[in-house]
């Protein structure tokens, strides 16, 4: 099961998970790393009715939500005129209550995490908006798969974390220097880390070295 990496990170997940309940008084759906359509976790608060509805009516190929989302990075209300409802998706969401939506998307299109969110009172604020997408990018951190992170990514690392140099930790394992700082390169994009410390500390947490 995903996130199961230690106390703090399950403590982070709820209380962001949390969060994002409070601005979206109607629920959310959020889907992390999507490949080839299919989430690698999934978490919802919205009506289970509206979901077998969505499900029933094949919704998932007609959203003009993740339409959007599949190949953008950013934030959207389900008003924007750049979100066309030609299968009439928002119109039945409107039967459900989820009077206003908004939809966030993170990450490349190989692992891409998306946030539904939706009201039934008002459209959400440009900062409920920018906060929501803030959370998404936070989560998509969080929700690292040990899969993500190669053999010789997580030996490039696990080896640095021992305080080596590259010139040493490249020669230990067997490899140029420059392939090293490659796979640590790898390794911190696939963490969305800035650093290779940055990265070393996210793959402890998760696990993965």
């Amino acid at each position: 099961m995903l996130f199961e990496r230690s106390a703090t990170l399950e403590d982070v997940l709820k209380e962001r998970l949390a969060h994002l309940s409070r601005m979206a008084n109607c629920g959310y759906c959020l889907g992390f790393h999507i490949r080839q359509g299919v989430p690698s976790a999934r978490y919802t608060t919205l009506d289970p009715a509206w979901m077998d509805h969505y499900g029933h009516q094949g919704f998932l190929m007609r959203d003009p939500s993740l339409a959007w989302a599949s190949s953008a990075n950013g934030v959207l209300r389900w008003s924007d005129p750049a979100l066309t409802d030609t299968y009439g998706v928002y119109t039945e969401a409107r039967r459900f209550g989820l009077l206003y939506g908004m939809v966030a998307s993170f990450g490349p299109a190989t692992s891409l995490s998306v946030a539904v969110l939706a009201r039934n009172d008002r459209e959400f604020l440009d900062a409920e908006m920018n906060c929501a997408f803030e959370t998404l990018q936070s989560l998509h951190s969080l929700a690292v798969l040990p899969d993500q992170l190669s053999l010789a990514q997580r030996e490039a690392l696990g080896i640095i974390a021992t305080g080596q140099r590259y010139a040493a930790a490249a020669a230990h394992l067997g490899i140029s220097e420059s392939a090293l700082k490659a796979r640590l390169y790898g390794a911190r994009r696939r963490l969305n880390a800035r650093t290779t410390p940055e990265a070393i500390r996210c793959a402890k947490d998760y696990g993965l070295i």
